[in-house]
This record gives structure tokens, sequence and C-alpha cells, in this order.
């Protein structure tokens, strides 16, 4: 079987960080038509529809027992965090949410030593401290930071990679007994319905009069899709066969793919970006490496 061997897990990861690397450029285009609160409402609807005939399948595997986690899973790894996201990408450029995205391999494991009883090493410690320098710095950058600075987004996504950390800590503790595909497809069930009931909430008449707005509308599909569906089919996947830090570390290489694109989308990268990516990345690159 493919994914037991440890050269296959690793071309998952990069398979993930280029999918959810190039994910951010496709936010940044959606929300040229669409509101922050649409575009994440989308970008769920888009993956529940593509999920649903293997949500209807794998109901019949939904014990009882399971549906904590499920909704946990749902909610707190995958609705909550779409919009903390999108919500960021309107006042930050991608690249910066790209890098900020390295820190989930951190809270996942500070979340697994204060939740679920992980054990740690000195080597864990140190690489959580080095991730949280990296990403305070990314921060603070800028040439006034203050509670209203643009800046200030970047905490939504700082939020959302914890609720990323809980996700995968829950998937590897209570869920591995179900398949990536029935994880995936189970938790869509039930946050694909409440989206929709929210896209409907807002005012869509606006977003008819942009320009462009089928392009932009697809680009928000594409990320539905493969950027969500099809990704974390994969993730769940790789987090039933592997250790919750290193399934997390998928975004330590996804900053490389953000910044490649937003390169190409025309923003401007700094010295200092570099320099406390590198930190971030070398405190995840440290936590990684402890099994």
């Amino acid at each position: 079987m493919y994914w037991d061997k440890r050269w296959f897990q690793f071309a998952v990861l990069i398979l993930l960080a280029f999918t959810w690397g190039s994910s951010f450029i496709l936010m940044k285009i959606g929300l040229k038509s669409f509101s922050n609160e649409q575009a994440a409402a989308l970008r769920i609807i888009f993956a529940s529809l593509v999920l649903l005939p293997y949500s209807i399948k794998n109901l019949k595997h939904l014990k009882l027992k399971d549906l904590k986690s499920i909704l946990v899973v749902g909610f707190i790894g995958s609705f909550i965090p779409a919009f903390l996201f999108m919500k960021a990408q309107t006042r930050i450029d991608s690249a910066m949410a790209g890098m900020l995205n390295s820190l989930v391999p951190v809270f996942t494991l500070l979340v697994g030593l204060l939740f679920f009883n992980m054990l740690f090493a000195w080597k864990q410690i140190v690489g959580l401290s080095l991730g949280l320098i990296g990403a305070l710095g990314l921060i603070t950058l800028g040439e006034e930071v203050s509670i209203g600075n643009i800046n200030s987004y970047a905490f939504l996504i700082v939020l959302a990679t914890v609720f990323y950390a809980i996700s995968v800590n829950e998937v590897k503790a209570r869920l591995t007994h179900l398949t990536g595909m029935q994880i995936t497809a189970l938790t869509f069930l039930f946050i694909g319905p409440v989206a929709l009931v929210y896209l409907f909430t807002t005012n869509l008449e606006p977003v008819f009069q942009q320009p462009d707005w089928q392009l932009h509308f697809a680009a928000l599909a594409l990320l539905g899709i493969v950027g969500t569906a099809l990704a974390l089919v994969f993730m769940n996947s790789l987090i039933r066969r592997v250790s919750p830090i290193y399934a997390a570390s998928v975004t330590y290489i996804i900053p490389i793919f953000a910044i490649l694109w937003g390169i190409v989308d025309g923003e401007k990268i700094s010295l200092f970006h570099l320099v406390f990516m590198t930190v971030i990345m070398a405190g995840v690159y440290i936590i990684s490496r402890k099994k």
C-alpha cells in the first residue's frame, strides 16, 4: 500500500503544499467580486457539493460516538478558518498569509501537549519557540504597528492555525478508524448546509454588477473543489498514518509556493519577510524531525 511508504507520504506533503500554497491567490481573485463572507461560504459550498455523493454513501459509517469529533473537525477545522482566512486576505497579501500558515505545526504540538497527552522533547520546545518568534516578526512588520494597522489582520490567520491544530489532533486521536474520504465527506455534510444558508443572508446583487465576476466565481469553485475537498481528503488520509506534527508540517513547505504566486501577482517580498519566514520554517523543521 503506497500510503504506508515514506516517499509517498512526502510526495503527498509536496502536493498539498502546492495546492494550499496556490489557494491564497485563488482567494485573492475571488475577493475581487465577492465579499470575504460570500467567498468563504462559496468555498465550503463547492467542497460540500463535490463531496455530497460520498457524504450520502458514507452516512452509514457515522456513529453517535463520532458525531462530536466530526463536528469539531468540520466547524473548527474547516468552516471557521475559511472565514478567518478570507477576512484576513482583504487586508494582507497572499505571501504573508502563506508564511503565517506555517504556524500550524507549532500549534499542533502545543495543542497536543495541553489537551491530547502528546509526549515532547526539548528539540520540540526549541522549534516551538522559533516558530512563535518568526510569526511575531511577520505580524509586527510594517511602518506602523497598531491594532488598527493592516498587519493586525494577520492575527486572524494565527487564530485559524490554532483551529487547524485542534482539528489535526482530533482526527489523529479519535477518528483514525474512518478513512480520509469518510472523515472529509461527513464533516462537509454538516457544514455545507450552514454555509449555504449563510450565503443567502448576504447581498449578492452587487456581485453581478462586477466585471468578470464569472471568472472570480470560477476561482472560488476551484478553491472549493481542489483546494478544499480534494486536499482535505488527502490530508485526513495522511493524518491517519503519520504523527500529527508530521502531517501538519505540510505548512513548512507552503510558504515557498505562496511566495512564488505572490511574486507572479506583483507582490513585493522584503528581506525581513524572508528572514522571519526562515525562522518559522526552521522551527517547524525541528518539530517535525521529532517522531
